[in-house]
């Protein structure tokens, strides 16, 4: 793997790894994402409701890199008309299309068959390359799945070494579903666990680098989260080296279904 790489999408698609979360980065977005993509990012991630859609426009125009290059991940949210928070969303960035497009969460009244059709019916429209989900578990695929003929080609969930689901890995695995890892660095509220801190200091790399590296070795797509520039160059910085068999399965070990938000959703 190099700072070029990318994941391949059942559909053909080429997804860089890893990419950037926006969640909550309101300070300075534009700023944020433009050091980002000047320092090799390539992947950004937002949400109808993170806000930070302007900002995110007003970076790739600032930074000049050319738009076929940089993927962008949206979400719409289970309330919305899927169709046309789709246009809206990418109207507040300033931008035709997003590479990717997910419902956000599982509706609460079913598995989400509305928000879903009308995903699809902005990727017939050239809205969205891509269309895919957030927080759903094995079964609510399932039954999208039943209800609409399509499964999802992404399933964006929160993934660490800490908190993580081997059947959901297995099913997405079999059918071809790349998980993206929202939260991958535990919001930094497991750095200080021991085995992890022996592990970094066996490669001399930071807790961050550790778990990206293992995202990126287990075949999942972490999307870490970071407003400061020397934490955005440290999680890009996970291609000179390669954790060791045993190392993986020791941060495999740490799993205990943790999650930073309270739970996982999917399990």
């Amino acid at each position: 793997m190099n700072p070029q790489a990318t994941i391949r999408l059942r559909t053909g698609s080429r997804m860089p790894v890893p990419g950037l979360g926006t969640r909550e980065l309101i300070g300075d977005t534009a700023g944020t994402v433009a050091n980002a993509l000047q320092l090799g990012y390539r992947m950004i991630d937002t949400a109808c409701d993170y806000g930070s859609q302007a900002g995110i426009g007003d970076a790739i125009r600032r930074v000049g890199v050319d738009r076929g290059s940089i993927y962008l991940v949206g979400k719409i949210e289970e309330s919305d008309d899927a169709y046309e928070a789709t246009r809206q969303h990418l109207g507040n960035i300033g931008v035709g299309h997003a590479e990717l497009m997910l419902i956000h969460r599982p509706a609460r009244e079913d598995v989400g068959a509305r928000l879903w059709k009308g995903l699809q019916r902005a990727r017939g429209d050239g809205l969205a390359r891509d269309i895919g989900v957030s927080n759903f578990s094995i079964e609510q695929m399932q039954a999208l799945e039943q209800e609409t003929g399509e499964l999802p080609v992404v399933n964006q969930i929160e993934w660490s070494p800490f908190g993580y689901s081997q059947e959901m890995l297995d099913f997405c695995r079999a059918n071809r579903i790349v998980i993206q890892a929202h939260s991958p660095l535990t919001r930094a509220l497991r750095f200080t666990d021991q085995k992890l801190a022996q592990i970094a200091q066996r490669y001399g790399k930071s807790a961050a680098q550790i778990l990206i590296r293992w995202n990126l070795q287990r075949g999942t797509v972490p999307l870490p989260k970071a407003n400061q520039n020397d934490h955005l160059q440290e999680n890009i910085a996970v291609f000179d080296f390669e954790l060791r068999e045993p190392d993986v399965a020791m941060l495999n070990d740490l799993n205990e279904r943790y999650s930073s938000l309270g739970s996982l959703p999917y399990v």
